[in-house]
């Protein structure tokens, strides 16, 4: 325990990193402490640490500032470095690229993707619209909660 707090108390200890506009707590380690990143999962993780040359069980806080550039333009050419089945957007609709996307970038391709399927008028776009499930799911039982559909059995008045 004194050897935790002694290591937290250095100097060249960091409390806070922040690594892809993402402020991750210094005790916790690379591998686990990079998830906090949205889009990055632990396999994400791992292959980041591999591609900058990084310690997976190092603490965050004890990374040097060179070794937390590495992970950033580890982050950044994620794509072209990383096996294309850990990639959470292959074959992009509009380019046709193989992508990885973090942060803000996800949330937009995926509000992009969704608007298309409706302006297209899929399948998929139209139970979207109508707040039903898309994915073959039973809707006699579930899907009720929080749309306002829910039915009851109606008591007689007396």
């Amino acid at each position: 325990m004194a050897k935790h707090q002694a290591q937290q108390s250095s100097p060249e200890f960091k409390q806070l990193v922040r690594i892809g506009q993402t402020d991750i707590p210094g005790h916790k380690r690379v591998a686990y402490g990079l998830t906090a990143i949205k889009g990055v999962s632990y396999m994400i993780a791992n292959a980041i640490c591999f591609i900058a040359g990084v310690d997976k069980m190092k603490k965050i806080g004890e990374l040097s500032d060179q070794e937390i550039n590495n992970i950033e333009q580890a982050i950044s050419k994620l794509s072209e470095k990383a096996p294309k089945w850990l990639l959470n957007r292959r074959k992009d609709y509009s380019t046709g690229k193989d992508l990885h996307l973090i942060k803000t970038d996800l949330d937009l391709t995926r509000d992009f993707d969704l608007r298309r399927l409706k302006k297209i008028k899929s399948y998929r776009g139209l139970r979207l619209q109508w707040g039903l499930p898309v994915r073959g799911q039973r809707t006699k039982s579930n899907f009720r909660k929080n749309k306002g559909k829910a039915l009851g059995v109606r008591r007689k008045k007396k």
